[in-house]
């Protein structure tokens, strides 16, 4: 990577952090106690998520914790559902250690089957409901799950796998509606009893929470680990330091349940002071103002696309009538930061920087402008070579350091206090650990992001490296997408990779395919292909023609050389192609950003 321009991205100095400081001498007792808890957690300690959420029950059981739809549950209401709901989980074989998958759509009974699983020391797999087919079935095997909570709007999903899933199979009502063919969950925990489960006490921090699916460079989705350790580390730094919440503050978050920004940031904060969550069935740019002022919302959880979705619409009464003064997630573009900020007359942005499966996460909690914030713990940003897709290293072999104002690959340091929880494959794990980085012996994660070094410990986010993309707010692992486009007779070969189109955050799907000789490009036939075979997110929207596709001397595809070839090409636009009731998917993609690709990519 050429670092020899230098970013846009401002510094962060110690005049910024003594600026910030008198904002936040009232917040400064719960940092204290946020900053100790983040400090002093470790793998020993006797604690866990079902017993942060059951100390907040005893604490203040009238309270509301969960709001959805216009209606509550309070936190001893919730608390006795998630013990009835272990209860029938217990009787179905369920010990700790082993594995809960969930898959259903966003409410309160999701959330609640989550936590009654890590109540009993057992795993919440949280699958992907988007997933179909032979992806959905990889996940399920990877799980290895003793019961599968399925809702009941999930039922398409969980009948495109081949053959019956491992596991008993339990439904999850959605309204009235039941999972057909299947025990109903809520319908065996009504007979139960709700005492807390006894194992709840016993559950050490290093012990494994959830599973958390990522894409990676396998191609199929991998389930990285959250243990109960770095949940806890993330309620008290994103939380207690970031956040802030109070006791009578509702946080709203309309992000899946599977997704970390709503299970582990959302969730995590609104322990750490016993505020209420407002959960939204999906996120709508539309209603999105409007739930905010139903549930009275003070805060809520983003991710860099719903904020470029709200900034697009045309202005609304409603986007100046809520009670919004903190917001916390990721991916805040800086371009945007100020104009988001100002319209919707928001105080204060705790933008952070985390992965499902990296090891330590920075947030911003000075309320400094354009920043993912700081992280106490060590971590390097060293230069990246695009080209050979790995970090450059110096004549004696050690990672090279980029100086503030630049760009690098960000590599976190494994350490006892931060331990890297890897996936479930063992050899995806390894994949992801760099040795020798700086010294013999020393042993850093590769997070695959390009951040920026803005001095004071403070980064802000860039882009996303190698063989994954980040689009609609999920990460696109470009070998899945490639198999399904190698599995159509006429294709030849196929690169997948993202490109940004102006206007939209993350990176838009682009496939370049080579096909067999005499074969002909249907795009009615591709597009009807991907959508039945890929989560939507992971469909592309551009097709590119192309005579060849390069390979390294390890056969590799050279994804690098077809991204900076775009003006060569015939291409299409693949949404052209899809069916009526999907267009709806892409119908963000503006005259102008169309015109600008054709522009980019037009036939040499």
């Amino acid at each position: 990577m050429d670092n020899s321009s230098r970013s846009p991205i401002k510094p962060v100095r110690l005049a910024d952090a003594a600026k910030a400081l008198p904002a936040l001498v009232p917040d400064a007792p719960r940092m204290v106690r946020g900053a100790v808890k983040l400090l002093s957690t470790t793998a020993k300690t006797r604690n866990s998520v079902g017993r942060v959420f059951q100390r907040a029950a005893a604490a203040h059981p009238d309270r509301p914790f969960l709001r959805f739809e216009g209606k509550d549950v309070t936190y001893r209401e919730a608390n006795d559902q998630v013990n009835r709901y272990a209860a029938v989980f217990a009787e179905n074989g369920v010990t700790r250690g082993s594995v809960v998958g969930v898959l259903a759509s966003n409410r309160p009974s999701t959330l609640l089957v989550a936590l009654a699983a890590v109540k009993l020391g057992t795993v919440a797999g949280m699958l992907n409901y988007n997933q179909r087919g032979d992806v959905l079935d990889h996940s399920l095997k990877l799980l290895d799950a003793k019961v599968i909570v399925v809702g009941a709007e999930s039922k398409e999903a969980l009948d495109s796998i081949s053959g019956a899933p491992q596991g008993v199979v339990l439904g999850l009502r959605n309204g009235d509606e039941t999972l057909e063919g299947h025990p109903d969950l809520d319908d065996a925990a009504s007979s139960k009893s709700a005492p807390n489960p006894t194992v709840c006490e016993e559950i050490r921090a290093k012990e494994k929470a959830f599973y958390i699916f990522t894409s990676g460079t396998t191609g199929m989705p991998k389930a990285s680990t959250m243990s109960h350790m770095r949940w806890l580390k993330s309620m008290a730094g994103l939380g207690g330091l970031g956040v802030r919440l109070h006791a009578d503050d509702v946080l709203y978050s309309c992000l899946p349940l599977y997704h970390n920004n709503a299970l582990t940031v959302s969730l995590s904060s609104v322990l750490s002071s016993g505020a209420t969550m407002a959960i939204g069935r999906s996120f709508s740019v539309s209603r999105f103002w409007d739930e905010i002022i139903q549930n009275d919302a003070t805060a809520f959880c983003y991710i860099g696309e719903l904020c470029r979705y709200l900034l697009n619409q045309d202005p609304k009464p409603t986007e100046k009538q809520h009670k919004v003064r903190v917001i916390v997630g990721n991916g805040l573009r800086p371009e945007i930061w100020d104009e988001f900020q100002e319209r919707f007359g928001i105080e204060r942005i705790a933008e952070f920087y985390g992965a499902s499966e990296c090891n330590l996460a920075f947030v911003n909690a000075l309320n400094v402008d354009k920043t993912a914030g700081i992280c106490p713990l060590p971590f390097a940003i060293v230069e990246y070579d695009e080209e050979k897709e790995q970090p450059r290293r110096n004549s004696n072999g050690n990672l090279k350091k980029v100086k503030t104002g630049e760009a690098g690959l960000l590599i976190t340091k494994i350490t006892s206090r931060a331990p890297f929880d890897g996936y479930t494959d063992p050899a995806a794990t390894e994949k992801k650990v760099l040795r020798d980085a700086f010294k013999k012996g020393d042993e850093w994660f590769n997070t695959g992001d390009l951040v920026y070094k803005q001095g004071f410990n403070h980064i802000a986010f860039a882009d996303r490296l190698g063989d994954t993309f980040r689009w609609k707010g999920e990460n696109v692992a470009t070998t899945e997408v490639e198999g399904a486009l190698g599995s159509l007779p006429e294709v030849d070969q196929a690169v997948v990779y993202g490109v940004a189109v102006p206007g939209t955050d993350g990176k838009a799907g682009m496939a370049a395919i080579n096909l067999h000789d005499g074969a002909k490009f249907d795009g009615k036939k591709v597009a009807a292909h991907l959508i039945d075979s890929l989560p939507s997110y992971a469909v592309p929207l551009f097709v590119r023609i192309i005579d060849e596709v390069k390979q390294t001397s390890t056969f590799k595809s050279q994804r690098w050389t077809c991204a900076t070839q775009g003006t060569t090409v015939k291409w299409t636009t693949l949404s052209m192609f899809w069916p009526a009731n999907k267009m709806g998917t892409w119908s963000f993609m503006t005259r102008t950003q169309m015109m600008w690709q054709q522009e980019r990519f037009a036939s040499s």
